[in-house]
């Protein structure tokens, strides 16, 4: 079936069916599908492996109505016409006057796919369902699909089309969220508004250019010629320097070693016009990370730093520089690379100023290479944490998504989340004031991108700034999504104007 609309067939449609024909290789899924991301994309992917026609089962309005989320939801005929758009779907059933007992008993599918979540927290739900479908000879399976923290879209397409086809995605993210491209540009002029503190660690990215001269006659080993070396600030101190350029005042804490490194760090933040402290500690040499390349292509990276306890004389220190910065913010930017100066008495801090003052706290935490648990920001405006960090988070391997997200909400009680997904984009958790979670999937705009380091450093930036600028949470997701496919795209840690953001919804012709 090429046309969409042909595969969607309500219940009371196929209960009409007495004598529904193939029935063997049915596979059904189910859910409320209000907005389609990666995360169903892998469950259905699976559940399509699993025989030879796919049926997707979707709850009704009335779900919905009962629950008081009406006005959060798309209708049952929106949610069903975007499943059936997916081509690994044959077909789509509304659930309108029936349950998914009685679907399954009309349907008699030979596997039910359901997320892990429903064999342990939510098996009680199924009780019934999955009673009748043993009952009929069916089984169920519990999975969520593959967890995959890489792209395989080079495989399968070529370079171009997947941009085009992510640029729709964008556009149908923001139209689903009542987003137009004069709003955002709107939201941009609002930046001037805001005044952020940034607090976090400070790193000196290097990128070595080299020339390949082959593999040496003495061991395996890749031998390159060192041509060219340049220098840009990271970690923290880029996450304010993007809020400078975007056109906030950036107030910046952090702590540095007594070396050149650091000296280098403070040229750079007075030629940006960046209220600064930073605090010496000659323990804590500046950290200092080394990219050697060849072309566009990393070889390898080298780190020289130190990740132990900041002694009682410097927490103090930055407690006491928080402590005077928060009055004159309206929000509070932490970049955290775990690498030890976020203490637990300075997050104590954090959480103190952010209530006594009503500042938006953001934070991102940072453990790539690390060992850290984003968890422990708790009662925040927003985190920003990577699938992969969520789920250590919450001790979670296999469940979906959704569930993901929705345990890390309740577990820290942030306000939003944003959960990134790599070359995937990233989600939107909403929590509105009546407890209700919005979601929205946004893509990541740039299929082949130069340089991937920062681009979460950038879109932390974009997003707290809008905020405390007083923009809506979608429109700021929005605005991010833009800003990381601009920073991607360059080698380098570069601070992103305020006029190229512009520019770049421009080009997108939104």
């Amino acid at each position: 079936m090429t046309n969409p609309e042909q595969k969607i067939q309500s219940f009371s449609e196929i209960n009409r069916k007495k004598n529904f024909k193939n029935r063997e290789n049915i596979v059904l899924c189910y859910g409320h599908f209000n907005v389609i991301h990666p995360g169903h994309i892998r469950y259905l992917e699976y559940a399509n492996t699993l025989g030879s026609k796919l049926y997707v089962a979707i709850d009704g309005d009335q779900v919905f109505k009962d629950l008081g989320q009406k006005i959060h939801n798309f209708n049952a005929k929106e949610r069903a016409n975007a499943v059936a758009l997916l081509p690994i779907v044959d077909f789509v059933t509304v659930l309108d006057k029936g349950n998914l007992e009685e679907l399954i008993e009309q349907l008699t599918p030979e596997i039910l796919v359901l997320g892990n979540e429903f064999q342990t927290q939510r098996r009680h739900q199924m009780k019934n369902a999955l009673k009748i479908l043993k009952q009929n000879g069916g089984r169920a399976v519990f999975h969520a699909g593959e967890v995959q923290y890489a792209t395989t879209d080079l495989l399968d397409k070529s370079a171009e089309d997947p941009s085009l086809e992510r640029v729709e995605q964008f556009k149908n993210s923001c139209k689903k969220q009542g987003l137009n491209h004069s709003e955002l540009i709107e939201a941009i002029d609002r930046f001037k508004n805001g005044s952020l503190l940034v607090l976090g660690d400070t790193i000196i990215d290097q990128y070595v250019a080299c020339e390949a001269l082959g593999v040496s006659a003495e061991a395996p080993v890749l031998v390159v010629k060192e041509l060219k070396s340049k220098e840009f600030i990271g970690g923290a101190s880029l996450v304010a320097s993007h809020i400078k350029t975007l056109g906030a005042e950036s107030h910046y804490i952090s702590v540095v070693g007594k070396d050149d490194k650091a000296q280098n760090v403070r040229k750079k933040l007075e030629s940006s016009k960046i209220s600064y402290n930073l605090i010496e500690d000659e323990t804590r040499p500046t950290t200092f990370k080394i990219r050697y390349m060849v072309e566009s292509q990393k070889l390898f990276r080298v780190s020289r730093l130190q990740e132990h306890r900041l002694s009682e004389e410097i927490e103090n220190s930055v407690i006491q520089k928080i402590e005077q910065t928060a009055p004159s913010v309206h929000g509070i930017v932490v970049s955290d690379f775990v690498y030890g100066l976020i203490t637990e008495k300075i997050l104590e801090t954090l959480q103190k100023v952010s209530r006594k003052y009503k500042l938006k706290l953001c934070a991102d935490l940072q453990c790539s290479s690390q060992v850290g648990n984003i968890s422990k920001y708790k009662n925040t405006f927003l985190i920003t944490p990577t699938e992969k960090e969520a789920r250590l988070a919450i001790d979670a391997r296999d469940e979906g998504i959704e569930w993901v997200a929705n345990k890390l909400i309740e577990k820290t009680n942030t306000s939003n989340l944003i959960l990134k997904l790599g070359a995937g984009g990233f989600i939107v958790f909403n929590k509105e004031q009546n407890g209700f979670i919005k979601r929205q999937h946004f893509p990541a705009l740039t299929i082949n991108p130069l340089d991937v380091t920062g681009a979460g450093d950038s879109m932390l930036a974009v997003i707290a700034t809008s905020l405390c600028a007083g923009n809506s949470m979608m429109v700021s997701a929005a605005l991010g999504a833009c800003m990381a496919s601009l920073t991607v795209q360059t080698l380098g840690n570069l601070p992103i104007s305020r006029e190229s953001l512009k520019n770049q919804l421009k080009n997108l012709k939104f």
